[in-house]
């Protein structure tokens, strides 16, 4: 069965459980307030990494259909000044010889 997406009331309610905003996580980054929401409407994987890392979970989790038959889950080339990047160990085999990526890592990038 495959999974659904979440639907963006969900994110923005599950963002103020953690004690924050999607207007607040834009602004932490120099972006506009309104700049993230985009995120939530088309594909953009700088954003959808910083609302998953405010939720300390992997992007794959929130939007399924996105992150669909990749072997491996993409990381941002750029990622944000400061921002950590979540790598849970169950979603994909990590080979040895990557290190940085070590299965249920989180490192700084």
């Amino acid at each position: 069965m495959i999974k659904q997406d979440w639907n963006p009331a969900d994110i923005i309610a599950a963002l103020h459980k953690c004690g924050t905003s999607m207007a607040a996580v834009s602004r932490e980054v120099g972006l506009a307030s309104s700049t993230l929401a985009n995120a939530l409407s088309r594909r953009w994987p700088k954003g959808e990494w910083l609302i998953a890392t405010a939720l300390n979970i992997h992007p794959a989790e929130i939007w399924p259909s996105r992150y669909a038959r990749q072997e491996k889950y993409r990381l941002p080339k750029h990622p944000w000044p400061g921002m950590k990047l979540v790598v849970p160990a169950t979603y994909f085999p990590v080979p040895e010889k990557h290190s940085r990526l070590a299965r249920g890592t989180v490192f700084p990038a």
